[in-house]
């Protein structure tokens, strides 16, 4: 089991730690209901070191990157992040990953923790085409970088306290290199998955201690908190941001996920499953992932059977939640045609029970009941 630089930290804030992603990772510290409305509120900081780093340099950079990622890299500039995935060429999705352009020949990927080695060697599997090479053009830099998320409303506020480049003011999905808290060529990006704004703080493992310290003295004003995955998870339900082995998968497409917006078929991108691709959204898909919100009292899981009025089987969830903000549970499902458009009622199944539940619009916490 690995540790990130910050397991001394988590330990001495009395965090349970759980096995995750094959690192040791703090599931929670005073509770997850408490550590989200930290987030959405005030300001949280999540260790977030386990998730995976490629580098992707050279001159064939760009193009092995648009055949392999669905979504239109001639679409970023220098300074930009694109969240994107991997087909993988049977119609469903190796990975969902994001995308940060140096210059149009170096690029660092971004890749989720339980699928570093997976994603690994599906880049190195498509090297070949581009006469790129492995350990040169394609880099693991995942055992050397820790990375922090820092995330609520006062985040980017306590944050421009340790570095004199502007930051509170950054468009989502940029970043920069900038020197951050004495440490220099820091990563400072706006991103997230919660949906309270914030920033995400790469720097070499090395100095991840002297970041802790530093991002924590910074918001002691605004009342900063650690956060574990547990309300990490639950703040990005609330927005219906796909978790990879709940919402997507090897099996479905970012069609059927509501991800059209990152498949770009432009005339010029040539990329894994664009035909098929094309083909679902040209023609419709069977299934498609949906937000829904429930009206009836109950908690919906993972692999609930969801079913209309008559207890006809239309769907599964992929994740559920009671929702900390409000107050109801929520969550995401895939359904059959005919049960895609808002306000549309259908039922989870729990504990042999047909509960009440309709579908909303994304993001779920902004849904009005």
């Amino acid at each position: 089991m690995k540790n990130t630089p910050f397991v001394k930290f988590h330990e001495k804030a009395g965090a349970k730690m759980i096995p995750f992603a094959g690192y040791n990772m703090p599931v929670e510290y005073v509770g997850i209901n408490e550590e989200h409305l930290t987030v959405r509120n005030r300001v949280g900081v999540f260790d977030v070191s386990h998730m995976g780093e490629f580098w992707v340099t050279g001159p064939s950079a760009t193009k092995f990157l648009q055949y392999i990622t669905s979504n239109d890299i001639s679409a970023l500039f220098d300074g930009k992040i694109q969240y994107s995935c991997f087909p993988n060429g049977q119609g469903g999705i190796v990975d969902d990953i994001l995308v940060y352009r140096f210059t149009s020949q170096k690029f660092l990927l971004v890749v989720n923790a339980s699928n570093i080695d997976k994603d690994w060697k599906w880049c190195v599997g498509n090297l070949d085409k581009f006469n790129m090479k492995e350990g040169e053009e394609l880099v693991n830099a995942s055992d050397g970088i820790a990375q922090l998320a820092i995330q609520g409303p006062f985040a980017l506020k306590a944050m421009q306290k340790l570095t004199k480049t502007s930051v509170e003011d950054m468009e989502f999905y940029t970043f920069k290199v900038i020197e951050f808290a004495g440490i220099k060529d820091v990563i400072f990006s706006a991103t997230g998955y919660t949906g309270a704004g914030g920033c995400e703080i790469y720097v070499k493992n090395e100095d991840g201690p002297k970041l802790w310290d530093a991002v924590f003295e910074a918001g002691k004003e605004f009342d900063i908190k650690p956060i574990g995955l547990g309300a990490r998870d639950t703040l990005r339900l609330e927005m219906g941001f796909c978790l990879y082995g709940n919402d997507i998968n090897d099996q479905t497409s970012p069609i059927e996920a509501g991800l059209g917006w990152i498949t770009k078929f432009t005339g010029a991108k040539e990329f894994i499953d664009k035909k098929f691709l094309l083909k679902q959204k040209e023609d419709g898909v069977e299934k498609r992932l949906k937000g829904f919100v429930m009206i009836d009292r109950g908690i919906p899981r993972q692999h609930y059977e969801v079913v209309n009025a008559k207890g006809q089987t239309i769907g599964e969830v992929t994740s559920g939640t009671m929702s900390p903000m409000m107050k109801q549970g929520i969550g995401m499902a895939y359904l059959i045609s005919g049960y895609w458009k808002k306000d549309s009622e259908i039922f989870i199944r729990i504990r042999n029970k047909d509960l009440k539940a309709k579908i909303v619009t994304l993001p779920i916490y902004n849904a009005s009941i």
